[in-house]
């Protein structure tokens, strides 16, 4: 799974529409979650750093639900834009998550296992459960 970060306003119309997830590395505003929605037609999740989705109005986020897109906190951590436009979650990660299923855990302590394990989001993790069931 990949996660294509976006740094600036301006890289939103040059996106493909066939992009799933975003990162926005930047402070959005409604203009912009318009436009992505506009620009990615199939995009199923935004994700954002904790301090702007503290920022995202009611009305974006309700516009979101409606669209069924989700809204996930969380930080890319350690990438480097100006390598790899995405963010890649390792494959192990998705094996873990199968492991911990074939145990019998619920999805909570595996969210709660894989965050501990991982530098990824609880939010990030749960939108990973959801889409695998």
């Amino acid at each position: 799974m990949k996660l294509r970060v976006v740094s600036s306003k301006e890289e939103i119309v040059t996106l493909d529409a066939d992009e799933e997830i975003i990162h926005f590395a930047f402070r959005p505003s409604n203009e912009d979650v318009f436009k992505l929605v506009k620009a990615c037609p199939s995009i199923k999740a935004i994700h954002i750093p904790g301090s702007y989705k503290k920022t995202i109005s009611k009305s974006i986020q309700m516009f979101l639900d409606m669209q069924k897109i989700a809204l996930l906190e969380g930080d890319v951590w350690g990438h480097r834009k100006d390598i790899n436009e995405y963010s890649e979650i390792d494959k192990i990660i998705f094996e873990k998550i199968d492991e911990f299923k074939g145990d019998g855990l619920d999805d909570k302590e595996i969210v709660r296992r894989i965050t501990r394990e991982s530098k990824l989001d609880a939010d990030l993790i749960n939108f990973i459960l959801s889409t695998r069931k």
